[in-house]
């Protein structure tokens, strides 16, 4: 029996799509029938790398390179898409910086930089996209996190961002009605190769489901917003076994 494509004949652009979480989430979008056009930003030999490894998967692939801070640079890779696939039903708005600094020693340089990318950058995509996502009654999937809901000292900047783009997401979803939905997925600690084991093992005890979260577990939380209900939107999704409670 051939298992069911909840994305069979639907495109999907994912910003950030070339590596680490950005990646899980544009094959696990192919591997539920979707076509996918990934944007990079300095990750080209990745992203190529993922564009070929969907295509083996039988959907068809783009990698783009796209500075999500750039409004010339996403109406582009936006145009791209359309170009290649005709159509655009989901959009995920991955890309994103994530960085530590005391906020007593955050520069304007600093906070500029990661806010450019967190929350312009998400803002500018789905602007450009939301033409192409009314037409076919599509859908956004912003990428936030933890600590958009509890405040990191050492984060300020970056968790502030997601504060924003937690509050974006949900002025989208009134804005954007009733065509497009828009949700969140919202991290906690998500186990990655480059991370410590000390540093993971100090968080996996702080959550009660007894483990960090996977790569996978943040693409499946997509696909739910991607391919359930269209009526659930506005939504922010805390996907971190507990860890904010």
């Amino acid at each position: 029996m051939i298992p069911t494509q909840p994305l069979g004949g639907k495109s999907a652009l994912v910003t950030g799509g070339a590596r680490r979480v950005g990646r899980g989430i544009a094959l696990a979008l192919a591997r539920s029938g979707a076509d996918v056009v990934l944007t990079y930003c300095s990750s080209q030999a990745e992203a190529v790398e993922t564009a070929n490894e969907i295509e083996s998967l039988g959907r068809r692939a783009l990698a783009v390179e796209c500075d999500v801070r750039s409004e010339d640079s996403v109406r582009a890779a936006v145009a791209a898409a359309l170009g290649r696939f005709g159509r655009l039903d989901l959009l995920v708005n991955n890309a994103a910086v994530f960085e530590s600094v005391p906020l007593d020693s955050l520069t304007l340089e600093d906070w500029d930089a990661v806010f450019e990318t967190n929350a312009r950058g998400p803002f500018l995509v789905a602007r450009e996209s939301l033409a192409a996502l009314r037409a076919v009654e599509g859908r956004i999937v912003n990428i936030g996190s933890l600590g958009g809901m509890k405040a990191w000292a050492s984060h300020a900047h970056y968790c502030a961002s997601k504060a924003a783009l937690h509050m974006l997401t949900q002025a989208m979803a009134k804005a954007f009605a009733p065509e497009v939905s828009v949700n969140c997925v919202a991290p906690g600690w998500i186990e990655l190769d480059e991370q410590h084991s000390e540093q993971s093992a100090h968080f996996a005890a702080k959550t009660p489901m007894r483990r960090n979260g996977s790569v996978d577990d943040v693409a499946q939380a997509v696909l739910f917003f991607a391919a359930g209900p269209h009526f659930v939107t506005g939504q922010v999704l805390a996907v971190d076994g507990g860890l904010g409670l």
